[in-house]
């Protein structure tokens, strides 16, 4: 993290409509995987909304196809584009990646899973929150990184979560072979290494002008991730630096960061830092479910992963 903490105009309740606006993304190629529900639908909406071509990248084809006549009907924009991608799924991840063609300008790697309830395997044998949340985005970023780096200022970003705060990456156990199965243990290192994958990207790639930022959406009840999980009431948190907890957010409010980060002209440049809010966020204090851990900013943990992660992709 830098000296000072980037601040924007922008909140917690502020919408990626507000975001994008007045921003032109004409002639700029955007990915955003699991575009097709919750916030993903929100964020392919407005980078469309400010003219960019956006590419719905989803398991479900009929719903993608279903979200992008939505979005075109009401943005007036040009028909979003669908191609089916299983990000959990290492054949299909390069089926999306080899069937690439041209720059790609924005890759925003939104879909994912959480609180998974008892321990499942990928295909590849992978613990399947890490498999979705983390190995499925690292590969498909390796997999566009050429893409990326013809674009000249792509920008990659990654949706982790509030979540990571409990608990850090585990290199001696990645995929729970030898620990107990936590479902919230297993989701937070998951979005640990999506924080650690940002760092570790920018690094390596910043010469290619390529950026990686990750970010916090906040809490959106309504939203397909939370289908594991039991209803309860849900205590809304102001979102201030004074908060004791993440903020509660509609759809629209819960892309704004993912649209900054992948849009706003604030951000040209930065790299490897992670966001909550619309702003960078400050360390994350105990007992406050806010901010971001030191460990999901550390380079050498952030070099240490991408080198595991990279030896599990060659043994596939």
């Amino acid at each position: 993290m830098g000296e000072s903490l980037i601040t924007t105009p922008f909140g917690a309740t502020s919408t990626a409509a507000e975001v994008v606006a007045g921003i032109d993304l004409t002639g700029r190629r955007a990915v955003v995987t699991g575009g097709s529900s919750g916030i993903g639908v929100e964020t392919a909406r407005s980078l469309a909304a400010a003219g960019a071509e956006v590419t719905l990248a989803v398991r479900d084809t009929d719903a993608g196809h279903r979200t992008a006549a939505d979005i075109a009907a009401s943005t007036g924009r040009a028909h979003p584009l669908v191609r089916r991608l299983d990000i959990a799924d290492q054949a299909s991840v390069r089926a999306f990646t080899d069937g690439w063609s041209g720059p790609l300008h924005v890759l925003v790697n939104n879909a994912g899973v959480m609180a998974v309830p008892d321990l499942r395997r990928s295909a590849e044998g992978w613990e399947l929150q890490f498999a979705t949340n983390h190995m499925g985005h690292f590969a498909l970023a390796l997999g566009l990184h050429r893409a990326l780096a013809e674009a000249g200022s792509a920008r990659i970003v990654a949706v982790s979560s509030v979540g990571h705060i409990d608990g850090p990456v585990d290199f001696e156990d990645l995929n729970f072979e030898r620990r107990p199965y936590n479902e919230w243990a297993a989701y937070g290192q998951s979005k640990t290494a999506n924080i650690l994958f940002a760092v570790e990207a920018f690094r390596r790639w910043a010469d290619d002008g390529i950026t990686a930022n990750a970010l916090n959406p906040g809490r959106i009840p309504s939203t397909r991730l939370m289908r594991h999980m039991e209803p309860s009431p849900q205590a809304l948190a102001p979102g201030n630096a004074n908060s004791t907890g993440v903020s509660v957010k509609t759809v629209e409010q819960g892309a704004a960061t993912s649209v900054l980060l992948a849009a706003s002209p604030l951000l040209d440049g930065v790299g490897g830092r992670y966001f909550e809010d619309c702003n960078e966020a400050g360390p994350h204090q105990p007992g406050i479910r806010r901010g971001v851990a030191d460990y999901a900013l550390d380079a050498d943990n952030a070099a240490r992963l991408w080198r595991a992660s990279l030896d599990l992709l060659a043994a596939v």
